[in-house]
């Protein structure tokens, strides 16, 4: 299966490698460097590449790239799925999966790799039980592993959940207060052209939760309108039968933080597109041109619609743009040519705009396209799809009166990759 690991920042230093069977020299990832050199973007770079005697399996994340080097043929989807665990699991651990963090925790991170893979298998990819065998860095411990001179933050018993045939959750926990809170989150995948239509809009969803529940719980989640859901994939903790035949998802969850389950919603689904652009870019012959953009609420239901951000990458010829804004600030790059307005929260009854002056260079030939905006923004209590939780009932801990937790739903919806076209 996975044979080696990389992980490379973005100047091109591998500050970190491990392997599970023979070392891999890290010359291997001058096949890495020689194609991401062909692309302009980080992201651009093809999940896996070819070499004559590996493949090379990566994802880019946090400003850093996680580099698998496998031998033999394998699913890559099931690498990625794994690459993108591995950070998970670090940003549970440290708060944020950075090149210093990592640096500064290097013992616990080679440790959480041995055990997340076995001779290149996965292994304990699930947080609570990994927590269990090794415990997250605190203060204290760090000071005490510093004096001491060797780590004490691998535990010396197997958890108990590798021993049952519900190896996602540990066995014994209990809550003083027991609840459940779920988060449906969507985030909006659209392009709108010109003249304001939708050329295409997607639905990436996710529902994330946090259970605090004592003992060993079996929960049902249903849905009001189940049939929106497409290509779901789910934590293998789903009963996946019981979501076949009646659409309700039973389960006995791990304990903490996991993600449920993640949707795709396509076009065929007529998606809502929350926010909208009315927009004025032009470039006149000389060495000006002007800029107008207003920014709007669509079809929000109500909700305000916050953290809005407005992203303009310009043609290279612009030398800078002088605008004003009626509300929030912006800022120019020269170098990279990319302005950023950060709008905030927008007031239906004031529409927010930005509107002023671009400064090309002297004799430089007009652009022949506009540039695309990028928009950023967040709604809280709305799934824009219209997808709602039914209900959640609890079995197995609360037969007997044992307790009754307290259930929270909380949604979300964000923008993904949404561009206009100007």
């Amino acid at each position: 299966m996975i044979h080696s690991l990389f992980i490379i920042n973005n100047t091109g230093d591998v500050f970190m490698e491990k392997h599970w069977k023979s070392v891999v020299h890290k010359s291997i990832c001058d096949y890495f460097f020689e194609t991401q050199s062909k692309f302009s973007s980080f992201e651009d770079v093809p999940p896996v590449i070819s070499t004559p005697h590996h493949y090379l399996i990566n994802i880019y994340r946090n400003n850093l790239y996680f580099v698998a080097v496998v031998t033999t043929e394998v699913p890559p989807l099931f690498v990625i799925e794994f690459l993108h665990r591995i950070c998970d699991t670090f940003e549970d651990y440290f708060t944020e999966c950075t090149e210093s963090q990592l640096k500064e925790h290097y013992v616990i991170v080679y440790e959480l790799l041995d055990e997340m893979l076995d001779n290149g298998f996965p292994l304990a990819v699930e947080s609570n039980v990994l927590k269990e065998l090794i415990k997250p860095p605190t203060f204290l411990r760090t000071i005490t592993d510093t004096v001491m001179g060797k780590s004490t933050s691998v535990s010396g018993i197997l958890p108990t959940g590798q021993l049952s045939n519900v190896p996602w959750r540990r066995t014994g926990v209990k809550y003083t207060n027991n609840e459940a809170y779920f988060d449906v989150i969507e985030e909006i995948d659209a392009i709108i052209d010109k003249s304001g239509s939708t050329v295409i809009c997607e639905i990436q969803g996710y529902v994330d939760c946090l259970i605090k529940l004592s003992g060993m719980p079996d929960l049902t989640l249903s849905f009001i309108n189940p049939r929106l859901l497409d290509d779901c994939s789910f934590h293998p903790c789903v009963r996946f039968k019981r979501w076949e035949n009646e659409r309700i998802l039973s389960f006995v969850p791990p304990d903490g933080h996991f993600r449920l389950m993640s949707y795709h919603i396509g076009t065929q689904n007529m998606v809502a597109v929350p926010v909208y652009l009315r927009h004025t870019i032009l470039f006149r012959e000389g060495s000006s041109g002007r800029f107008d953009v207003t920014i709007g609420p669509k079809q929000t239901m109500g909700k305000a619609v916050e953290n809005v951000v407005l992203e303009v990458p310009f043609p290279k010829s612009v030398l800078n743009v002088t605008l004003t804004p009626s509300q929030g600030k912006y800022s120019f790059d020269p170098v990279t040519k990319l302005m950023s307005w950060d709008v905030g929260k927008i007031d239906p009854t004031k529409l927010p705009n930005i509107k002023g002056n671009i400064i090309l260079q002297t004799g430089a030939p007009i652009p022949e396209s506009n540039p695309v905006c990028t928009v950023m923004f967040s709604i809280s209590q709305l799934a824009v799809s219209g997808l709602k939780v039914n209900r959640l009932d609890m079995y197995g801990e609360n037969n007997d009166k044992k307790y009754k937790p307290f259930k929270g739903v909380k949604y979300m919806t964000k923008a993904g990759k949404f561009q206009v076209r100007t």
